[in-house]
């Protein structure tokens, strides 16, 4: 089990790499976090919903993502409250008190879920979850010290070094504990780290002679482009700086799913920008609204930001707009909530798509396939490409008379995509548009290549550059090597014959 001192010590990235790494050496191998606080959240083959760093690190293993790996998701909703999905279904809503009560009736599904991954893999990489040394919530701990007890788990403790303070960290971390769980930790990993080793080497020296333990790794501050999902992602603040087709996405207060637009951010011809202000927007091609986990709150941060009135100013230049699930639901023209799933009532949408959305009580959770429809508007070459991808929603819109459809989606897995036809009753409309103003439900949709380079096409093309050569790219096969990347860095850091004694292999 990998625990860390602090949320965001690199917990997830640790455990993908070890993943890669057993997996490299022939192991049968799995991820598991028995309980994910995440707005990022996938849906499996079964139409199950799980957290995305387990889909990550089940990627490094090269198996396919199960809700087993993730039995608990925690969506957090606004402040004090959050969704609750246990082994990938809604049990419902509940505020934080409450759920501290209600969490150790989960450990039946949290045992199930592991004894049936531990039946058919070799080796399970557990990951913790924030600190274990958060003393007011030690009591029916489910997911670090807790977890590590219910399945006997040796641990290595994670420090983060480029925030400072990493011995007091560790020390401090370790002085919280109770004895048996400080005899639990058998190994240090010192993460993030910068310089010459030889100057840490007196502090690492001083730190096994404090509390016993040895540091089996100091892993240096890794260049790494591979999906994250913490709210503390380094995505939203670096700097980008602009390149020949500039995409500016909405950072909105409750974000969800801003793994989506990750292959933008892998191609040489395109800026990425996380922005969340008026004067941070400037004049890109495109703006995308992404997925948000309460769509009518982030419509009024966005309203009262002065975001709406940029977003239609720019839109009426004609700057392409995108809208993905709780973006494309504000682009519509009103937002109803009868059950107060949400914010309750009806507010009015930006208005730029042809659709009104109601919020209803069950979440869609699907995979999905279909097509663009005729498309017209600068994104007017995406029209019949087919794609794949998910839905995770609550609310269901309803395109207005006269609406233009987006993307038509196919309910039988017989019907060829290139034939699907919006007025087959096999088929469902998903999507909107209307001028340069798209939206749709489905999550994933970039990750196509082929719908990647159109629309990257497309956007240059308005600029007048018609001649836009992309090289070519295979998300798939990138992703590969940065696991490959991430293995290798860590086998040149870590003490790994070390880890397998600890396993007993």
């Amino acid at each position: 089990m990998i625990q860390g001192t602090m949320s965001n010590a690199g917990k997830s990235l640790l455990v993908a790499g070890l993943c890669r790494i057993f997996t490299q050496d022939g192991y049968l191998v799995a991820p598991f976090k028995s309980q994910n606080m995440a707005l990022n959240s996938f849906i499996t083959e079964e139409g199950l919903e799980m957290g995305r760093a387990q889909v990550m690190q089940a990627e490094a293993c090269g198996i396919k993502p199960s809700v087993l790996m993730n039995p608990i998701l925690l969506k957090p909703n606004s402040d004090t409250g959050t969704q609750v999905i246990v082994n990938g279904e809604v049990r419902g809503n509940v505020k934080a008190i409450d759920y501290y009560k209600y969490k150790k009736e989960l450990i039946p599904d949290i045992k199930k879920a592991y004894s049936r991954l531990d039946r058919d893999y070799d080796i399970i990489v557990i990951e913790g979850a924030g600190s274990p040394a958060e003393i007011n919530l030690k009591n029916d701990d489910i997911v670090n010290m807790g977890m590590a007890k219910m399945v006997d788990a040796p641990v290595l403790l994670v420090g983060d070094i480029d925030r400072g303070g990493v011995f007091a960290q560790i020390v401090g971390t370790i002085l919280l504990l109770e004895e048996e769980e400080q005899n639990r930790i058998k190994g240090i990993l010192i993460n993030k780290f910068r310089g010459d080793r030889s100057i840490l080497e007196p502090g690492l020296d001083m730190l096994t002679d404090r509390i016993h333990i040895p540091t089996l790794g100091v892993v240096p501050y890794m260049h790494l482009d591979i999906d994250d999902e913490d709210s503390l992602t380094e995505r939203f603040t670096k700097n980008t700086t602009t390149c020949l087709v500039d995409i500016a996405v909405i950072q909105l207060p409750r974000i969800s799913n801003f793994t989506d637009f990750h292959p933008f951010e892998c191609m040489e011809e395109v800026s990425l920008r996380y922005v969340k202000s008026v004067s941070e927007l400037k004049n890109p091609d495109m703006i995308i609204l992404p997925g948000t986990k309460n769509t009518m709150e982030d419509l009024l941060w966005l309203r009262e930001s002065g975001l709406e009135t940029a977003i239609i100013k720019a839109s009426s230049n004609g700057t392409t707009l995108f809208g993905v699930c709780g973006g494309y639901q504000m682009l519509g023209q009103s937002l109803s909530d009868p059950y107060e799933i949400e914010h309750g009532g009806t507010i009015r949408g930006i208005g730029l798509l042809p659709i009104d959305t109601v919020f209803e009580k069950n979440k869609t959770r699907t995979r999905v396939s279909g097509c663009f429809s005729t498309l017209e508007g600068p994104l007017k070459d995406l029209s019949n490409l087919s794609f794949e991808g998910y839905e995770i929603h609550m609310g269901i819109s309803t395109l207005i008379e006269g609406g233009k459809i987006l993307t038509t989606l196919h309910s039988d897995p017989d019907l060829p995509l290139e034939k699907l036809d919006s007025s087959n009753p096999k088929c469902k409309i998903d999507g909107a548009y209307q001028n340069n103003v798209y939206g749709t439900y489905v999550h994933g949709l970039f990750d196509d290549g082929n719908v990647l380079h159109t629309i990257v096409k497309s956007l240059a093309k308005q600029k007048g550059i018609d001649t836009l050569e992309l090289k070519t790219f295979d998300l798939q096969e990138y992703k590969e090597s940065q696991y490959d990347l991430l293995a290798d860095t860590l086998r040149n850091s870590i003490d790994l014959q070390k880890i397998y004694e600890i396993m007993g292999l």
